[in-house]
């Protein structure tokens, strides 16, 4: 009797040490799906989208692109959220604000940076607030700076929104520099971080994709 169950258990154990093999290759091409870049040359605006806790990176972003002179002006979105305690500032700063630093730090002039005024909740938001802005403005041309495994979502948006109103705007988008934390393309499934990340991106475009 002790056989057909051991037989059983080995079956098992090889179904689901193929599992893993087949979840190994399968996930790095998951994340490899949400990333989308699309150079530009030239732009009327960079806008730097919202980002908490990924602001570093994609403030250092727009500052390179700003610095390649794509573009004279920078936007940033707010979505009105702060981060930990500076010491230097003695208190939170908005993640708009660090962003902001950040830019300067990068050598962006002051008069080249400008925070959008109404807040944003997502990225939709945002897409509502620049389009309506590119439309007051006639601005054609845009290049979007986010992260990476936020790129291609962040690219459909604000594309379906331009659709949806009418225009016709150019877009280009650059990923910003990953910080040393940023879950790894093979091991994002490995931390919870991974899972807000990649994971929590999939539900969130197929959400939007739904709904807009």
């Amino acid at each position: 009797m002790r056989k057909p169950r051991k037989i059983k258990c080995l079956l098992a154990g090889t179904f689901v040490l193929i599992l893993l093999a087949v979840w190994a290759i399968v996930a790095p091409l998951l994340a490899d799906l949400l990333v989308v870049e699309r150079p530009i040359a030239k732009a009327d605006a960079i806008v730097v989208l919202s980002g908490a806790a990924d602001y570093k990176q994609r403030a250092e972003g727009g500052a390179a692109a700003f610095r390649n002179g794509i573009a004279p002006l920078i936007l940033v979105t707010d979505d009105d959220q702060r981060g930990g305690w500076d010491d230097t500032e003695k208190g939170n700063p908005l993640f708009v604000e660090r962003t902001i630093k950040v830019l300067k730090g990068n050598g962006v002039n002051s008069n080249a940076i400008e925070k959008l005024q109404a807040r944003v909740h997502g990225t939709d938001d945002e897409a509502d607030l620049v389009i309506r802005t590119a439309a007051e403005r006639g601005y054609t041309s845009i290049l979007l700076v986010t992260s990476e495994y936020h790129s291609r979502r962040a690219l459909w948006t604000f594309e379906q929104f331009a659709a949806n109103s009418g225009l016709r705007i150019n877009f280009g988008i650059q990923c910003s520099p990953s910080s040393a934390n940023y879950p790894g393309r093979a091991t994002w499934w490995l931390s919870a971080r991974g899972w807000r990340t990649v994971g929590a991106e999939y539900l969130k475009f197929g959400y939007y994709w739904l709904y807009y």
